[in-house]
């Protein structure tokens, strides 16, 4: 191992109890013991999980946050006795990894609860409204601290919780924390003063306007988290540790509007003053740990970091807040382990908080320990199996219910929380498959292929394996892209896969393989129909290196586009953005962390947007563009990029051959690596 990271793994305790070393899984809503949004149970995939977590040198874990109130069919996590009993045969197999396990406990969601179309309907419907309260009862599980409007939907607004509801819900947390100690487990999380979830609105001024004992002062505002611990301490005993999932502060302007970083502005919700004072109110109260990152729902990138939100976003801020406590304070939100051991062997933190990287690969630190970085899968913060909650102009969360469901999948692996459905089994029947692409999907295919027994053969027409992801990782900000490409590239070779590059395959007939694998891609929408096309520069191709002037009209503000304009801003150009749609980046798949970041980092820096707008023509030093209202407007640039899309371009259809990729559909990462690695099943 690395003797920089010696620190991280360091022993350290949370009240009285001992960990192992400084790193902690964080909390990821899919990841849970007793289900996710479903009948309260004990859920062996997530046990599975954080099994699979432990084995691999994980010090703290946390699965995901388990509400108090469950959404679906109203029930109260403490009144289900038999999932902690077994929970409790469970617990010695999980104790003989060595960590820790505190589980996460959570008020809820208020006004951040996700809202579907789907949802929307049942709310405002008057009889499916009755209907579907023994299910989902929106008015209760929506309710806040005061009024407010929903972070994704204007039609399901959040009322006022009543005192009632209150002291039940402290309640129901004091007797589910006794029976997860009753259980065995090392301690609980609560969930959250932080990301703008129900407990972190009554601390929040801009949302919380109550005028009782719950609302106003900061004592007040904090009454709801402080007596949760408090009863916690008084059913479990003062020695049972208590963590709070901590949001330092909100980088919040308003409802529905975040603050970048390095933006000034007026913070809505906890500044850094009052940061500093309820931290210690906080400890005063109970808590034997804060477990810190940055955000609410209306800042969702500090929380959920996309790839343009900077490494180690956070950390500046929890290690200013560690100054004003006495407990140990743990640092979440793109942490790079060597910059962590730095901050922990200087004092300034206690612990480090990963999530997502052990979705990608459950089995990273180990890898670290044994000096084997190279073989990380890494994540690439890019939200599409994790929390692919897709909002837009007029849409409420675009998702799959599936996906709502299944929260905690991955984009890069497909194995993770999907051991049954995606699993890796031997063949009995070794067969030679020609695998015609050398891309993401070619590759996958190959590698699952292997493992496998059979005997991948891949046909790459280009010197080099990576395809139409070489230049998607090209941007400056995309390090990680460019890892999983290495990754990919390292596996081919550590599995000893023939690869033939210079390989163009004009007609499969002539390949002797046993079975053929399309993973041939897709090619670029060409908009014909517009005078003065050829002048323009395909998105690829400007992104594998052809050059482009200083004012830059980007065609099409979807999530290539939007990423391209992003890119040449960085460079110092004026890119300018349009698009045929009422939003930027209104497609499903795309989080609104993700796509939340790009449009609020448009507007702060006043890049122009024609939005309801179409390509008429293209000139010599300009583009005409039809606005919504029929007019031409003229723009003035000196290059002109086209990102319109693509067209699945299979090599042959015909025959028995299987198509991956977006040869066969176009989509994202996940969709490419899950259906290649469904495919090399399937041979």
């Amino acid at each position: 191992m690395d003797k920089r990271l010696e620190p991280l793994f360091t022993p350290w305790k949370i009240g009285e109890c001992e960990i192992k070393n400084r790193i902690v899984l964080t909390s990821m809503g899919g990841t849970d013991l007793f289900g996710w949004m479903e009948k309260n149970h004990f859920d062996s995939a997530g046990a599975e999980f954080i099994m699979r977590v432990a084995k691999n040198n994980a010090g703290l874990v946390l699965p995901g946050c388990q509400p108090v109130y469950n959404p679906m069919f109203g029930q109260w996590l403490h009144k289900n006795k038999g999932m902690y009993r077994k929970l409790k045969e469970w617990m010695p197999e999980f104790h003989k990894t060595g960590a820790k396990l505190f589980v996460q406990l959570t008020a809820g969601f208020g006004r951040s609860f996700t809202i579907s179309s789907m949802m929307e309907m049942l709310y405002t419907n008057p009889v499916l409204n009755v209907l579907s309260k023994p299910i989902m009862n929106l008015d209760k599980i929506t309710a806040s601290a005061s009024p407010s409007p929903n972070r994704w939907s204007d039609k399901v607004p959040s009322r006022e919780m009543t005192k009632k509801e209150i002291e039940y819900m402290i309640h129901a947390f004091a007797e589910s924390a006794k029976l997860l100690k009753e259980a065995g487990v090392d301690g609980v999380e609560i969930h959250a003063v932080h990301e703008g979830y129900l407990l972190d609105q009554f601390t929040l001024k801009y949302v919380n306007k109550r005028t009782d004992e719950y609302g106003g002062s900061l004592e007040n505002r904090y009454r709801f988290a402080t007596s949760i611990v408090k009863a916690i301490k008084e059913e479990c005993g003062k020695d049972f540790p208590v963590s709070l999932r901590y949001s330092v502060v909100s980088k919040t302007k308003g409802f529905r509007e975040g603050a970048l970083p390095g933006e000034e502005y007026i913070e809505a919700g906890r500044d850094m003053a009052e940061s500093e004072k309820a931290a210690k109110l906080l400890e005063e109260a109970g808590y034997d740990m804060l477990n810190c990152d940055n955000g609410t729902y209306d800042a969702w990138y500090w929380a959920h970091p996309p790839i343009y939100m900077p490494e180690n976003c956070n950390l500046q801020d929890v290690e200013h807040i560690r100054k004003f406590v006495d407990i140990p304070v743990v640092a979440a939100g793109r942490m790079d382990p060597f910059t962590a051991a730095e901050s922990i062997k200087e004092g300034r933190i206690d612990g480090a908080g990963f999530a997502r990287p052990f979705l990608a690969d459950q089995e990273w630190v180990t890898k670290l320990i044994e000096d084997r970085p190279k073989d990380i899968r890494p994540c690439i913060l890019c939200h599409n199996g994790c929390f692919n909650m897709c909002h837009y102009k007029g849409v409420a969360n675009d998702q799959d219910l599936l996906d709502s469901l299944g929260l905690a999948r991955c984009a890069v692996n497909p194995e993770t929380m999907q051991w049954k459905k995606h699993a890796i089994k031997k063949t009995t029947s070794p067969k030679k498959v020609a695998i015609v692409g050398g891309g993401i999907g070619g590759m996958e295919t190959a590698r699952v292929l292997k493992l496998r027994g059979h005997e991948p053969v891949i046909y790459e027409k280009s010197d080099k394996l990576g395809g139409t992801f070489i230049p998607a990782s090209a941007e400056s900000y995309k390090e990680r892209l460019r890892q999983l490409l290495s990754w990919y590239r390292r596996q081919m070779s550590e599995l000893g896969i023939e690869v033939r590059l210079n390989s163009k395959i004009e007609d499969i007939s002539a390949l002797n393989e046993d079975e053929v694998v399309i993973a041939t891609g897709a090619v670029p929408r060409i908009l014909s129909s517009v005078p003065g096309h050829e002048k323009m520069v395909e998105a690829t191709d400007y992104l594998n290196g052809t050059p482009v002037g200083d004012r830059v009209a980007v065609i099409g503000g979807g999530l290539t586009g939007c990423e391209i304009a992003y890119e040449l801003a960085l460079q110092g150009k004026k890119p300018i953005i349009v698009e045929m749609k009422d939003d930027l980046v209104s497609q499903k798949g795309v989080c609104l962390a993700n796509s939340s970041y790009l449009r609020e980092w448009f507007s702060l820096h006043k890049t122009p947007v024609y939005l309801e707008s179409t390509l008429k023509e293209v000139g010599d030093g300009f583009i005409d563009i039809i606005r919504k209202d029929g007019n031409t407007t003229r723009i003035q640039c000196d290059s002109v990029i086209s990102s319109a899309g693509y067209i699945p371009s299979p090599l042959s259809t015909k025959g028995k051959v299987k198509l991956v990729g977006d040869c066969l559909k176009v989509g994202n990462l996940r969709s490419v690596i899950w259906r290649a690695f469904e495919v090399a099943q399937s041979i």
